[in-house]
């Protein structure tokens, strides 16, 4: 049986990664400082130590020192977690035996791996592709569920529920489950029920504090058919969904700025620290040569408008493009975006044209008469041919038809700005 020293402060990080192991027959030993990491390393001689680089009672490095200065610790290998590491550091990692330096938030599959690669245990993970994210704003908690489930993703949100409430200081939240493009196949019942098992187990308890909002028939009949979720009231119309939840009414809901201030608006954490995990799998991401091109481009300091009424898609478009640097600007119709454009310098705009006071195709007409010449992927769920044709002749760069993807979506966004960055 290989044993696993885990030293670090977090101590949902250390329950979730330590449950995990477990699982697969490794013995999982804590350390709550680094006194307590270098302790344990010289009692248990463990085969692997996965160390948080912020440690207290004794810096990781001080413990590092020890373990090298130890021969019977200094072959061990060490991952190391930090948010950032000082250059001068990583040479006396290295020679510490630090096979692997992983950032925080952590993506937890290059986690899995690293483990089953240094101890020679393998660690099977669930692999559907699924788009499996948590955020607050003011205090409703968005939870969004696209493409698939992943029992993964679904374990790890139970830790991520905790760490959010506990940052944004928030106990009984609002929550607004979205759950769109949902592949559906013969596990899908049974990990919705998983799913809101978490949600209610750790995050909120009343059902009348969550609302679902899915068009899916199939999403509606798993969720009423079950003894336990049945009250929990579900929606296919955002406003609706929003009204029932904080009581906001349809007409107010697109225009008022109480909606800005409570939904649009990301806040910050009300408490100090970090997210510990990432929800997102690193093996998701794109293939390794196309890496440096998409650092450059979502490292870029880019200026992006997503002009939607649908807060759907701008919280999705949100989502898809949270790990850039990008600084997204929303709109909920035309004529917010025009009067905002006349003082700012878009690098790229997602345009709806469906939308109340001025559509999309008059922004289009706008821009054309003050030969405005913007890179714009309109979104739509008009597909007739004119339609298209129409858009296409004020020279917009892509058209997406909704529903949309958030993969085609960031592929899209590459393609467009790949030609100006």
């Amino acid at each position: 049986m290989k044993e696993v020293l885990i030293i670090g402060e977090s101590g949902l990080f250390r329950e979730y990664l330590g449950a995990k192991l477990e699982e697969y027959g490794m013995e999982v030993v804590f350390a709550l400082n680094g006194l307590d990491g270098i302790s344990k390393m010289r009692n248990e001689l463990p085969d692997l130590v996965i160390m948080d680089h912020m440690l207290t009672r004794k810096s990781s490095m001080e413990v590092l020192a020890d373990k090298q200065n130890d021969r019977n610790l200094a072959g061990i290998p060490v991952i190391m977690i930090a948010s950032s590491v000082d250059k001068r550091h990583v040479v006396q990692m290295a020679s510490s035996n630090v096979k692997k330096i992983l950032s925080k938030p952590i993506k937890m599959d290059v986690l899995f791996k690293s483990i089953s690669d240094l101890a020679g245990v393998e660690i099977r993970m669930d692999t559907t592709p699924s788009v499996l994210e948590a955020h607050f704003n003011e205090d409703i908690l968005f939870i969004e569920a696209a493409q698939g489930l992943n029992t993964e993703k679904i374990e790890l949100l139970r830790y991520k529920l905790k760490e959010l409430l506990n940052l944004y200081d928030v106990r009984s939240p609002r929550i607004l489950l979205m759950m769109s493009s949902l592949a559906m196949d013969d596990t899908t019942p049974s990990k919705i029920r998983r799913l809101l098992e978490i949600i209610t187990e750790n995050a909120q308890e009343h059902l009348t504090l969550i609302q679902i909002l899915t068009g899916s028939e199939d999403i509606k009949k798993i969720v009423s058919s079950s003894s336990k979720f049945s009250s929990i009231k579900i929606s296919d119309n955002l406003a609706a969904a929003m009204d029932s939840l904080i009581g906001l009414k349809p007409d107010s809901f697109a225009h008022e700025e109480i909606v800005q201030e409570k939904l649009l608006k990301a806040t910050g954490q009300k408490k100090e620290g970090q997210e510990t995990v990432q929800m997102r799998f690193d093996s998701e991401q794109v293939a390794e040569e196309e890496r440096d091109q998409l650092a450059s481009i979502f490292n870029s300091k880019a200026t992006v408008a997503v002009v939607d009424d649908d807060l759907i898609i701008r919280e999705l478009v949100r989502t898809v493009f949270s790990e850039t640097s990008w600084e997204l600007r929303p709109y909920v119709n035309g004529k917010e975006f025009l009067i905002a454009e006349k003082d700012m310098d878009f690098d790229l705009v997602f345009l709806d044209l469906m939308m109340p006071e001025i559509d999309g195709f008059q922004v289009l007409e706008y821009l054309k008469k003050h030969d405005k010449k913007l890179p714009i992927i309109v979104f739509s769920a008009l597909s007739q041919k004119e339609t298209i044709q129409k858009a296409i002749s004020y020279g917009i760069n892509s058209y997406m038809i909704k529903p949309l993807v958030p993969e085609k979506i960031q592929k899209k966004a590459i393609e467009v700005l790949s030609s100006t960055f």
